[in-house]
């Protein structure tokens, strides 16, 4: 900005650096908008990917509550990075602290409904097939986000398949080691 000879800015330039600084601000508006919906959306996948969570959490508590604990231990650890997933974004987006982590939690209530889900079926009939059934579907819907969503998507962001597949594997061990702990 050029001043008169008085020190003054004049009111042109006055003019451009304030629609530049609007400009700026509108960008910046859409972008945070932007980040917070996609943080709305991951909250929104988070929650229909616990469905069967809390279900299978439910279903192997009854069968067996060894497996039951191991697998809520380890639903809950994952739970952790879940909601930071979904309360960074909505976090940066809006400043609030309580906005990130009401959808950081509320992506998570989703589990206690798939319990109740799994409770509705199995009050009645405790019966080997309703088990079958449910410990089914529960391992479907599981295998189908993992193979779908996860491991595709950790693939995009680790094209060279440097780290996946290694952490793949080693989900799968503290997996095997959490339930081998469970069982002892």
């Amino acid at each position: 900005i050029e001043r008169t000879e008085s020190g003054e800015s004049s009111d042109m330039e006055m003019g451009s650096a304030t629609a530049a600084l609007k400009g700026a601000t509108t960008q910046s508006a859409a972008s945070a908008r932007a980040i917070q919906m996609m943080g709305i959306k991951t909250a929104v996948a988070i929650m229909l990917h616990n469905l069967p969570e809390g279900l299978a959490t439910f279903v192997a508590t009854l069968a067996s509550p060894s497996s039951g604990v191991a697998i809520m231990v380890a639903i809950g650890l994952h739970n952790v990075p879940e909601g930071s997933v979904v309360s960074m974004p909505i976090f940066h987006a809006t400043g609030s602290k309580w906005r990130g982590f009401f959808w950081g939690a509320w992506s998570g209530v989703t589990e206690p409904i798939g319990a109740i889900f799994g409770y509705l079926v199995l009050r009645n009939n405790e019966s080997d097939w309703a088990y079958g059934v449910l410990f089914a579907l529960v391992a479907g819907m599981m295998v189908y986000v993992t193979l779908r969503e996860l491991l595709p998507t950790a693939h995009r962001y680790d094209p060279s398949d440097k780290y996946v597949t290694w952490f793949a594997i080693f989900g799968m061990f503290v997996m095997a080691l959490s339930l081998s702990l469970f069982a002892i």
